[in-house]
């Protein structure tokens, strides 16, 4: 994003209101779609999705029943906190559906609302359960800190919507191609385009705090990067890794927030 873009995104925010300070990562951020509209596009998207491709069903594989496990965990784990610390509206509109797509793609996503689909391509990277929560951690926190809805507010504003009077909802056509421009569900590979430095480092972070609170090791992450590192090594990077940068620095990193959420584990018994 250029200064020029930049200086009309903070007058636009100052102006309009349009900027609101997440509830999660206490960062000021632009939206201008209700959650629910996005929530309501991601479950519409989302079952397009299953039945375009091939689901790995949890009563024949102990991948996708350890899918389901993780991701139920994590869920619960999130709203039990929240719910507690009087910040239960951050999930408001969840609907938890996980599943395991059979498909050599390294990847996985949430969308908004908490509809989230894991690859069998990347579990003989994560190896085990607790990396698994990592990777689902991970996209949970892009969703839930609303990284969608910012990174739609931005195009959106690019192309000239959002002024006062402006109808942004899903029935407007514009807003629907912004949608499956952002998050391309029926793509290949389902997952949020490339995010923001940013972005990534508050879903390395939170991500890391809502698998230890779920009752997964976080250090398990450092190890998992650094298996992600090698997979690209010396070749084209794994879709995962597209979005995803992974370098000495974010180990670096994920170091220091999986000291932090340490606070939050309690092994599973």
């Amino acid at each position: 994003m250029n200064i020029k873009t930049l200086f009309v995104l903070a007058t636009f925010c100052m102006w309009a209101g349009a900027c609101k300070q997440n509830a999660i990562t206490g960062r000021s951020q632009l939206q201008l779609l209700p959650e629910s509209e996005l929530q309501s596009m991601a479950k519409t998207q989302y079952q397009s999705f299953l039945t375009e491709n091939k689901i790995v069903n949890t009563t024949v594989s102990k991948d996708a029943e350890m899918v389901k496990r993780v991701g139920t965990r994590i869920s619960k784990a999130i709203t039990e906190y929240y719910t507690k610390e009087n910040k239960g509206s951050i999930l408001e509109g969840y609907q938890w559906e996980f599943n395991l797509v059979d498909s050599k793609e390294v990847n996985a996503w949430c969308m908004p609302g908490g509809k989230v689909v894991v690859y069998t391509g990347i579990l003989p990277v994560t190896q085990n359960e607790a990396a698994l929560a990592v990777v689902m951690g991970h996209e949970i926190a892009h969703a839930i800190a609303q990284h969608g809805n910012e990174r739609m507010s931005q195009e959106m504003l690019a192309q000239g919507l959002g002024t006062v009077g402006s109808v942004l909802t899903s029935g407007n056509a514009t807003v629907n191609n912004i949608f499956n421009t952002v998050y391309a569900p029926g793509a290949q590979v389902g997952v949020l385009l490339p995010n923001s430095r940013k972005q990534e480092l508050e879903a390395d972070h939170f991500g890391l705090i809502f698998a230890a609170m779920a009752g997964y090791n976080p250090n398990e992450a450092v190890a998992f990067w650094q298996r992600m590192a090698q997979a690209s090594s010396g070749q084209k990077p794994p879709e995962f890794l597209s979005t995803h940068p992974s370098d000495e620095t974010r180990i670096q990193k994920v170091k220091q927030y999986a000291e932090e959420a340490m606070k939050y584990y309690t092994p599973i018994k």
